[in-house]
């Protein structure tokens, strides 16, 4: 499979906002977030040993694959995210490859280059070709190599506003798939069903789905991790994360697919 430049509008789009996602980093959404999708990831890694982070931000994945052994390269466009990823790799005396680019320039950045392990967390709801973007990122797994990558779910967008008594937001969710996230950026969500399709027609079998902040889908972005009884919230968050029916409600369904071997 060739890889494919897809449409990208928001790896480009999400410019201008990184200010505010590093700023919210530390709050409880984003540390419930993060942990479960590193809990799930961590249960199919197998015997991957090289990693392919696309739109890795500040690198908290990155970072965290790199702590298991893996060879890691992260790729995000925003210079200010990368050099935070650089110096907390430092920090915790790992190593990271970081790179500037997009998914749309990936050639440019790393040729043709192949990982046991491709990940993709926070991008896919910022293109405006969604399929493509997966088909470019599964284009870079290595045969029987796996992709690990997260979507806004588009089954359940009206469950935030509704816990939050939102009602008439909720209304709304009902009957879209476009919406304006925590950050203010326009991004679009994806039903499970068409997740599915494309991964079949792709070419990648689904060995795992999940749902990510399921339990505190509805706290707001000023809510703190010591707001909480965090390790019981996060054993939490990842159970249901897991289960049915809790998972299909997640903020985010998160797929670990394996490449044709």
């Amino acid at each position: 499979m060739s890889a494919v430049a897809p449409t990208v509008r928001a790896m480009n789009g999400f410019t201008g906002f990184e200010d505010v996602w590093a700023a919210r980093l530390g709050g409880l959404r984003n540390v419930v977030r993060q942990h479960v999708i590193a809990t799930q990831l961590g249960e199919h890694l197998g015997s991957a040993r090289t990693a392919l982070d696309v739109g890795c931000g500040q690198g908290t994945q990155a970072i965290a694959l790199a702590r298991r052994g893996l060879a890691v390269t992260g790729i995000d466009p925003a210079p200010d995210l990368l050099d935070r990823l650089r110096a907390d790799a430092r920090e915790q005396n790992v190593q990271v490859r970081a790179l500037q680019g997009d998914l749309a320039g990936l050639a440019e950045v790393i040729g043709g280059e192949r990982f046991d392990l491709v990940c993709a967390h926070g991008l896919l709801m910022y293109l405006d070709e969604a399929y493509a973007g997966l088909e470019a990122l599964a284009a870079r797994a290595t045969p029987g190599g796996l992709v690990s990558f997260t979507v806004r779910n588009g089954d359940a967008l009206a469950y935030r506003p509704g816990i939050r008594g939102e009602f008439g937001a909720a209304l709304a969710a009902f009957e879209s798939v476009d919406y304006r996230n925590e950050l203010g950026v326009d991004a679009h969500a994806h039903r499970r069903a068409d997740v599915e399709k494309w991964c079949s027609a792709t070419g990648l079998d689904i060995v795992g789905w999940y749902g990510v902040r399921v339990l505190t889908d509805g706290v707001t972005s000023s809510a703190a991790p010591d707001d909480v009884d965090l390790p019981a919230c996060l054993a939490a968050e990842v159970e249901a994360g897991r289960r049915d029916p809790y998972r299909a409600l997640g903020s985010m369904l998160h797929f670990v697919a394996r490449a044709a071997r």
